[in-house]
């Protein structure tokens, strides 16, 4: 599958779905969630350019969304510890459905669907048995929960589908919490993440952990590219005098291989990265850090590191048709190609963690 506008593609000359399709909503090419004036939060559809194609109210904030592979609608997930998630039409601003997590349960902010968009794939805590779960949806029927299954560790932050449809990816982030205890992380002493993949009956057909001396490095977020290459961002729980890696590249049934940047560049990520993505050709991977207001740009081949881009607040990347696309907490949206901006776009508004591609 070379990308979501093929694949509809694909479906369409099948005969398989019919409108309305993402055109009727705008085209937009991006979903981010963001702060707008008054307090209020809202999920904006942004053109290649960073103009607002769409702007939907939602009923509270939103951390990350999921664009369904056709259709004009998209989920919007509640930030940790949040049990909700709200289902829109993007073409009415409609909220078509509210999802909410079964007793003991809250989201981790993420999901995302099965390729041919009849599945929602949600990452949940299961708080009181200290367990990440995948939460299964049926997407095609009103969205009730059909099931779920365990997500090969605890504290499970992102996932993404593989590029067959077969198997999903998850970053087993290896914090405990517990809503009672509010953002406290209550296991940092015995904290094991790990990068696991599921095959779409729950059965670990691959998982990667982190050798000893790395294991306080919470494997947070993830981006898949084309030809099956995942790229991991972490978040270091240990000594802040200690510098490790930041990102990884794993391809299932091979051994991780672990990045980093120059000395001086890599201490301005303050141990944190908020979001990862992986470049249209494959050949180029993004890291983020609100905290040090930068984003860094690594080679995939050769893994070398080729340069930082800084901006206050950056948190949100995705690919684009320049190379990047990127947000920030003051409300800005640019391109760069490299580490040079090509465009950018100032919103009224503060955006949220997370910058998503909607084909």
């Amino acid at each position: 599958m070379a990308d979501r506008r093929s694949f509809l593609a694909g479906m369409l000359a099948a005969g398989i779905c019919s409108n309305p399709t993402w055109a009727e909503s705008g085209s937009p090419d991006f979903l981010a969630a963001a702060r707008v004036p008054g307090g209020r939060h809202a999920l904006f559809g942004l053109s290649e350019r960073g103009e607002a194609v769409f702007r939907l109210l939602l009923p509270g904030r939103g951390h990350a969304a999921a664009a369904h592979p056709y259709r004009p609608e998209a989920v919007v997930f509640a930030r940790r510890p949040g049990t909700f998630a709200f289902v829109l039409d993007c073409r009415s601003g409609r909220l078509r459905s509210r999802l909410e997590t079964p007793s003991g349960r809250h989201f981790y902010g993420h999901g995302t669907y099965s390729v041919d968009g009849s599945l929602l794939f949600t990452t949940e805590n299961d708080f009181s048995s200290a367990r990440g779960v995948i939460g299964v949806w049926d997407a095609s029927g009103g969205y009730a929960r059909i099931g779920e299954m365990p997500s090969g560790g605890i504290g499970p932050h992102d996932m993404d589908v593989m590029p067959d449809g077969r198997w999903l990816v998850v970053a087993n982030g290896g914090i405990e919490t517990h809503p009672n205890s509010g953002r406290a992380r209550l296991n940092l002493a015995t904290m094991s993440p790990n990068l696991s993949y599921l095959n779409l009956s729950g059965e670990i057909v691959d998982q990667v952990e982190l050798e000893p001396a790395y294991r306080r490095n919470s494997i947070r977020h993830l981006s898949v590219g084309y030809d099956g290459t995942v790229a991991f961002a972490m978040q270091w729980q240990g000594d802040p005098s200690k510098r490790p890696p930041l990102l990884g590249i794993h391809r299932p049934g091979q051994s991780a291989r672990l990045l980093v940047a120059s000395s001086g560049d890599h201490a301005r990520m303050q141990g944190y990265v908020g979001s990862v993505a992986t470049a249209g050709d494959g050949r180029s991977i993004a890291i983020t850090s609100p905290l040090g207001g930068v984003l860094q740009i690594f080679g995939i081949g050769r893994d070398v590191y080729v340069g930082q881009f800084q901006s206050p607040d950056i948190c949100g990347v995705c690919r684009s048709e320049t190379g990047f696309a990127l947000t920030t907490g003051t409300g800005l949206v640019a391109g760069i190609d490299g580490t040079l901006e090509v465009w950018r776009r100032e919103q009224d508004c503060q955006w949220d963690n997370h910058l998503v591609r909607v084909s």
